[in-house]
């Protein structure tokens, strides 16, 4: 622990840089240590977290900036390993597929980047567009416009007929036949070359279908559609490009050819056996759970005429078992990464996903482990975000309760900065 004469050397050494914002908060979460701890200054300069003390500190400088959090609960800003940042459900979404042009998808995502990150999550992961999602992080890092960091997939791996082939439930005029360009693979020598080009058109990660999934116009949710050798080839070439891979995967045998193949994180796990629950433990794979897109589906599908005849079925199977497969997961010690499939369900309601996992559960400072420390470890940034501590990223948020006494704090946050920039402050 720094003494006065340190930390006022400290603040001094940072005075030439810029103005200080001092948050005064009443309690922070310390993901390392899974504690709360009471009464703490977070200085921030700039970008950066420059010192935690003990205490309400005083400004320095009739230029700082004091920020009274003292009724609040602090944290890291929060990480969505799961969401779709480019579009958001709505009755007509299958057909807009057909009607919006890029500059359309462009001008949505900025309002769903926006909901996002006010909603305190400052980094997410977008597994699967058209590839509008790589130009918007790259004007969210520009400054150009507001949203959370974005690690993107790009365009998602599918194979022919599989769930992402761009061209499911087109008229045959319309099918044509996609190839790795356009994300869809059929054996390995097009396993390679869909990740190079994912690589070339600006991903940060790579994205597969190991299964059928329940939103895609086709009849399977579950059948594996990757063989283990394209599974292999993916991971890699990924790897070779510095990507870890993530597999969209509902139903058994497809998860343990993702896992066996070299997968970092399994997305929705609904079907998976405790056999294959062992071997994400044995290969240090995580499930991303997405429990919130889960329930929507299943509201949804009971709505006439909201999804096509065909998905409805899978929506009514697969929605309900996601939060228990989740619980027994979790009790057999799998990884959990936190996220959500927003996009599935409107963006900014991502919160809703701690009240689920721990009603399966999960305590909820594991949970919130789940969303700052397991994330930006899977995101390798383990040592910039996920934790608020001297020399990270100055992504902070707040909420009105401590949330390990009510989670449902959680889904009103009410203070967000993100790089040292306040975004929002309904303190």
């Amino acid at each position: 622990m720094k003494t006065c004469i340190q930390f006022l050397v400290l603040l001094l050494t940072f005075s030439a840089v810029g103005q200080s914002i001092y948050l005064h908060c009443g309690k922070v979460v310390d993901t390392k240590s899974g504690k709360i701890l009471n009464e703490k200054t977070i200085v921030i300069v700039e970008d950066k977290i420059v010192a935690v003390e003990n205490g309400y500190i005083e400004a320095t400088s009739s230029e700082d900036t004091i920020i009274d959090l003292r009724s609040k609960t602090v944290m890291p800003g929060l990480i969505d390993m799961h969401v779709h940042i480019e579009s958001e459900t709505n009755p007509g979404s299958y057909l807009e597929e057909y009607t919006l042009n890029d500059a359309d998808v462009a001008f949505n995502s900025l309002h769903f980047a926006k909901e996002t990150l006010l909603s305190g999550f400052t980094t997410v992961r977008d597994l699967g567009g058209t590839g509008v999602n790589v130009s918007l992080r790259n004007a969210i890092n520009a400054g150009k416009v507001e949203g959370p960091r974005i690690f993107t997939a790009e365009k998602s791996l599918a194979t022919t007929g599989g769930h992402a082939d761009p061209t499911n439930g087109a008229s045959r005029a319309l099918m044509g036949d996609p190839g790795p360009k356009e994300g869809v693979v059929n054996g390995v020598d097009d396993a390679k070359k869909a990740v190079r080009q994912r690589y070339k058109n600006g991903a940060d990660l790579i994205k597969i279908t190991a299964t059928g999934g329940v939103l895609s116009v086709a009849k399977s949710g579950q059948n594996p559609q990757f063989s283990i050798e394209e599974i292999k080839a993916i991971c890699e070439t990924a790897k070779d490009y510095g990507f870890h891979v993530a597999a969209h995967a509902h139903g058994d045998e497809g998860m343990q050819r993702a896992i066996k193949g070299g997968v970092k994180t399994i997305e929705h796990g609904t079907l998976m056996s405790e056999e294959t629950m062992a071997l994400m433990k044995e290969y240090d794979v995580y499930l991303v759970p997405t429990i919130t897109a889960g329930k929507a589906v299943t509201e949804k599908a009971k709505i006439p005429n909201y999804y096509p005849e065909m998905i409805v079925a899978k929506a009514l199977h697969i929605g309900p078992k996601i939060q228990d497969t989740f619980g027994k997961a979790y009790k057999m010690g799998v990884g959990i990464a936190f996220g959500t499939d927003a996009g599935v369900f409107f963006h900014g309601e991502n919160g809703k996903e701690f009240g689920f996992m721990v009603e399966a559960g999960m305590p909820a400072i594991e949970a919130i482990q789940s969303a700052t420390l397991t994330n930006a470890m899977i995101l390798k940034m383990e040592d910039q975000i996920g934790q608020i501590k001297e020399g990270f990223v100055a992504d902070i948020i707040a909420v009105n309760e401590d949330p390990t006494v009510n989670i449902a704090t959680m889904e009103n946050v009410v203070f967000v900065m993100k790089d040292g920039k306040i975004y929002k402050n309904k303190i």
